[in-house]
């Protein structure tokens, strides 16, 4: 099956953490060859305290990692634009929301900011809070 699992800064950060649910999500979504991934600027924005390197490291080898290019910026700032938000509080979001807009369908975006990402995500990625 076709797919994409996309983890905001709480889902990887609950993923790090070994919460039961998103591991449950993840493995489920591995098993029937959904790629599950985030963005890079996700992976910094991740809560990292306690939690080992090693830890960090062995999940992000199983998470496909969107870098964040100069193409996908103008895109996020035109979302912005479109949408008249400004500032840092969007500008990870709109990111992870272009990327989100072209992973492969169906999408899901796992957030913790749902009515945000609902906004810049359109009705082409499903939205779930966690």
């Amino acid at each position: 099956m076709p797919g994409t699992l996309l983890l905001d800064s709480e889902g990887l950060s609950k993923l790090y953490r070994k919460d039961r649910t998103i591991v449950a999500l993840v493995q489920a979504a591995s098993e029937e060859g959904i790629r599950v991934a985030t963005s890079a600027m996700t992976t910094l924005e991740a809560d990292r305290e306690r939690i080992h390197p090693a830890r960090i490291k062995w999940v992000l080898s199983r998470v496909d990692v969107h870098d964040v290019t100069e193409e996908i910026t103008d895109q996020a700032a035109a979302l912005l634009r479109t949408h008249h938000l400004s500032g840092h509080k969007y500008a990870i979001g709109a990111a992870f929301a272009v990327i989100a807009r072209s992973a492969p369908r169906p999408v899901t975006a796992l957030t913790s900011d749902p009515e945000d990402l609902k906004l810049l995500c359109g009705p082409s990625v499903e939205v779930i809070k966690v």
